[in-house]
């Protein structure tokens, strides 16, 4: 089924497209170059709602009764629509951090502008139990009739002492030739052992290491009482010679399948610069071998990338089919955050097949572009399709989806309704949020809006700009120079205090240098 208008797309951002997958999500080229979905359509009424359960096709302009209908009643039509799968991935931002802090510019093929905002911490709300709060809020650009538009989801933090099902870990570790580097297994080692410590008497961990084979160093092993043999395998890693990653993720899911334990959470945890160059190298096979142990057996994956060499597509490939996440290591920094404050407080989790779908109304908006989630997106008529692989949420997670949404001239009021469905992870029963945007509640500057829309627009602008090296398309309306970025960069360090806006700053001074 065709699920967008024809897009009148330029040949070279469809070869770009088919390239590298460089292109922001976007309908239509409006007339002053923007990308974004074309709304001349006359669908007649109030704000459009998510698309209602059963029939998925609305109303057609040139329909006898579409001027005489609701719209908040019927399914707007597909351009009005961006669906896609939730995704909490950070690795694309760390490796760019790396590759601007060794002197080079990353490759644009590999900057995805939502692991960039993902990566800072904002502050939505948050629901009082199980499943996600929605926030929509949004303010103007120097750009006449464009906004930025942030949808935030975010879920319940889990308290210290908190309950949650035991964990069962399988750590697949790469002791390749190329993990000798400083900074690769060193790291992990220390990062694991470290982590050992932090989690549960009732959890169990695994290790699997591969090089040229792969091989089972621990089986399945309680903590409980066996923590110095946990901690005598983690030291014992050492680097020997190629990468056959194939290897390993087989191994290490039949470790994973040995030692599943019921009414815990079963997850792989890979950790490699996922350069795999021994064995079986073909993605598509790997990428089968883990769809078909999450089908059967449940069991989610977390890619930790290192290294300054990564090969940060099939990591991410692999993490999107194990339905899970990835995050990038360079320091140690890096390494406590992910392996000792973010791994073992979010091992449980909240949401499965999480997707995200936002309505925006014809009446008020021309046309709009999603940031990111190239890879992420989803029909808009499986919304509601749970069959539809979507993303795994944890606890304390949040999502952000910016919009570039241009305005019709003259039109207030109703701009989108934002909503996100999920499956309890234990019942498989469907939920669902949803907030709203008024166009009275947009901020009159964006420069002058809270400090955490302020941070994710730059962390947006910074990643469009860096997918801007080598490839051809336009970037978001009301882009700011890097000069400029690196103002805002700096006075918000400084107004909020966060060492991960300082460290954004930085970035876009190392970019800034390079790229004069």
């Amino acid at each position: 089924m065709e699920q967008y208008r024809i897009r009148r797309v330029r040949a070279a951002l469809l070869a770009l497209t088919a390239a590298g997958g460089l292109l922001l999500t976007g309908c239509s080229a409006s007339g002053d170059g923007a990308n974004g979905s074309s709304y001349d359509g006359g669908n007649k009424g109030g704000g459009y709602a998510p698309a209602p359960e059963g029939e998925q096709q609305g109303s057609s302009p040139d329909s006898p009764d579409s001027s005489d209908s609701d719209s908040r009643d019927v399914a707007p039509e597909p351009d009005y629509l961006s669906t896609f799968a939730l995704d909490v991935d950070t690795a694309s931002y760390g490796y760019a951090r790396r590759t601007l802090a060794e002197g080079s510019m990353p490759d644009p093929s590999t900057v995805r502008p939502e692991e960039f905002v993902n990566s800072f911490r904002q502050d939505y709300d948050r629901p009082d139990g199980n499943g996600f709060t929605v926030t929509v809020d949004g303010a103007r650009t120097d750009k006449d009739d464009w906004s930025l538009v942030r949808v935030g989801l975010a879920t319940r933090a889990a308290e210290d002492g908190e309950e949650r099902p035991p964990a069962a870990l399988t750590f697949v570790i790469d002791i390749s030739g190329s993990m000798a580097e400083p900074g690769r297994l060193d790291l992990a080692k220390d990062s694991l052992g470290t982590m050992t410590d932090q989690l549960r008497d009732d959890d169990s961990v695994a290790i699997v290491t591969f090089s040229d084979e792969a091989e089972r160093v621990l089986p399945m092993t309680r903590l409980d009482g066996n923590r110095d043999e946990v901690h005598d395998a983690i030291e014992g890693l050492e680097p020997t010679d190629s990468t056959n990653l194939g290897a390993g993720v087989d191994t290490g899911y039949e470790t994973a399948e040995d030692g599943l334990r019921e009414g815990a959470t079963n997850r792989v945890v890979l950790i490699s610069d996922a350069l795999a160059n021994t064995g079986d190298t073909d993605a598509d096979t790997i990428l089968e071998r883990i769809a078909s142990e999450r089908r059967e057996h449940g069991i989610t994956l977390f890619g930790v990338g290192v290294g300054s060499d990564y090969g940060d597509q099939l990591m991410e490939q692999l993490a999107d089919k194990g339905d899970g996440h990835t995050a990038y290591v360079s320091d140690e920094g890096d390494a406590r955050k992910v392996f000792v404050d973010q791994l073992p407080r979010n091992i449980d989790l909240t949401a499965r097949d999480a997707k995200a779908q936002v309505a925006f109304d014809p009446e008020t908006v021309k046309e709009f572009r999603l940031v990111g989630y190239d890879n992420r997106r989803v029909d808009d008529e499986d919304f509601r399709d749970d069959s539809v692989d979507g993303g795994e949420i944890g606890p304390g997670h949040t999502v952000t989806a910016l919009y570039a949404v241009r305005h019709k001239p003259g039109t207030d009021g109703h701009l989108a309704t934002a909503s996100v469905r999920w499956l309890d992870p234990e019942s498989r029963t469907p939920h669902e949020e949803s907030g709203q945007l008024e166009s009275e509640d947009l901020d009159g500057d964006l420069w002058k809006a809270g400090s955490r829309l302020q941070v994710t627009a730059v962390a947006a602008y910074f990643a469009d700009t860096l997918r801007s090296y080598g490839a051809e398309f336009s970037p978001l309306p009301g882009t700011p120079s890097l000069g400029e970025l690196s103002e805002h960069a700096h006075d918000l360090a400084r107004s909020t205090e966060d060492k991960d806006v300082t460290q954004l700053a930085e970035a876009i001074d190392q970019a800034k240098r390079h790229g004069d």
